[in-house]
């Protein structure tokens, strides 16, 4: 039996949208663009297998469904722009295929007007059809929050815009299937650059908290503990914590290529944020300084090298770069992290310890990265010989926090 739904890239993005089709009773079909990696868990894909979700490499069968999704990744090229060649790749291969009265949606990270400029043009020529007469077109900003227990899919609502009125009504009818609302907005270049705004501001915001971090940890004061008030304003503040670095797949775009018109905050930004884990060496080399102990030949246990919590992503995690500037330094680096079994840095494999408090006792310095709920962080500050905790996550006093 054809699919109704074909979900194009099958990682970061495509496999929770998938998900939240199969869990809403759509039979789904997953069509991998290349090499992705997704953060569902065991589980969860088997729970996704059980209800009739499946994957294929046959092309044909994207022209088979009534809904095509393409959520194909756009890593950051060596440029700094976002590489679209597994969009491309994507649409060529459903344009093809495509068939009259399809829907289609785009939810990778894109540039304003790539759905019309770059999207369009593709499925169209490939196609022989005409967008917005033959077959609907939309783009709708991905909101997927890997780990998030508290936010599911049916909550969150979902923006849409489409190439015309119907092309908008069209794809609100599928995602009124998987959530409670759907907002419309004016066309896909609003749609593409709320996802930029979206991203943009967490990046700005965390920035700021990462500059606090610095600036609180020169006056003394404990950053962590201001945050807390700070959470109470009832209006005008949102909170944001401080960290190692800023991972995961949303990449802040400035756009200058676009408009001409570079974003200075996102700008500054990455600057911030690029250099928090040289300043997490600056601290550890430090710590290991005031404790009469060089950060040559140092044992460093390094804790979670995921980018978030409580799952397996390595994404733009900055565990990779702390533990090349570590072994630049001469330090002996080890990791623990319950959802990577194994680890490579610059092509070789960094030692996992099996047994966490042993490993901790053993290490001149501890290094919390990730706070996983796995772990015990009032027993690991007992056992290790000195902990930096990145995360805040320690009791106050138990650690010495970022």
């Amino acid at each position: 039996m054809p699919a109704d739904l074909a979900v194009i890239g099958l990682g970061h993005l495509g496999l929770p949208l998938a998900q939240a089709a199969v869990t809403a009773g759509i039979s789904t079909v997953g069509y991998k663009t290349g090499p992705e990696s997704g953060s569902l868990t065991p589980a969860e894909l088997r729970r996704m297998l059980s209800g009739g979700f499946r994957t294929t490499a046959n092309p044909a069968e994207l022209g088979r469904v009534r809904t095509a999704v393409i959520c194909a990744p756009t890593p950051r090229g060596a440029d700094g722009t976002l590489d679209l060649t597994q969009v491309e790749t994507a649409a060529r291969t459903l344009a093809a295929r495509l068939r009259p009265h399809t829907t289609v949606i785009m939810e990778s990270a894109v540039p304003p007007g790539t759905t019309e400029d770059f999207l369009r043009p593709l499925l169209e020529s490939g196609s022989g059809l005409r967008a917005g007469r033959d077959f609907h077109l939309a783009y709708s900003p991905s909101r997927a929050d890997p780990g998030n227990r508290d936010v599911t899919p049916a909550g969150t609502p979902k923006v849409i815009g489409g190439l015309t009125p119907a092309c908008t009504e069209s794809a609100a009818a599928f995602y009124g299937r998987l959530t409670d609302k759907v907002v419309r907005a004016r066309g896909p270049r609003e749609a593409e650059t709320v996802q930029v705004l979206e991203t943009n501001f967490r990046h700005v915001n965390i920035a700021l908290v990462n500059e606090m971090a610095v600036l609180c940890n020169d006056l003394g004061v404990d950053l962590w503990d201001v945050i807390r008030c700070a959470e109470t304003k009832p209006f005008g503040f949102q909170a944001f914590r401080p960290g190692p670095g800023v991972g995961g797949h949303g990449i802040p775009q400035d756009l200058a290529g676009h408009s001409g018109r570079p974003l200075r905050m996102v700008e500054l930004a990455q600057q911030v944020n690029s250099h928090m884990p040289q300043y997490v060496i600056q601290r550890a080399a430090t710590l290991l300084n005031e404790h009469g102990k060089s950060a040559r030949a140092a044992r460093v246990l390094l804790l979670g090298v995921t980018y978030k919590a409580d799952i397996a992503d390595q994404q733009g995690s900055p565990a990779h770069e702390i533990a090349v500037r570590l072994m630049e330094l001469g330090a002996s680096v080890s990791y623990h992290d319950p959802h990577v079994p194994a680890w490579s840095v610059l092509g070789r494999p960094v030692p996992r310890a099996d047994s966490l408090y042993e490993a901790a006792a053993d290490a001149d310095l501890t290094i919390l990265l990730q706070q996983h709920r796995t772990y015990d962080l009032q027993g690991l500050s007992v056992k290790a010989q000195l902990l930096l905790d990145t995360r805040g996550a320690t009791p106050t006093g138990a650690a010495h926090r970022l």
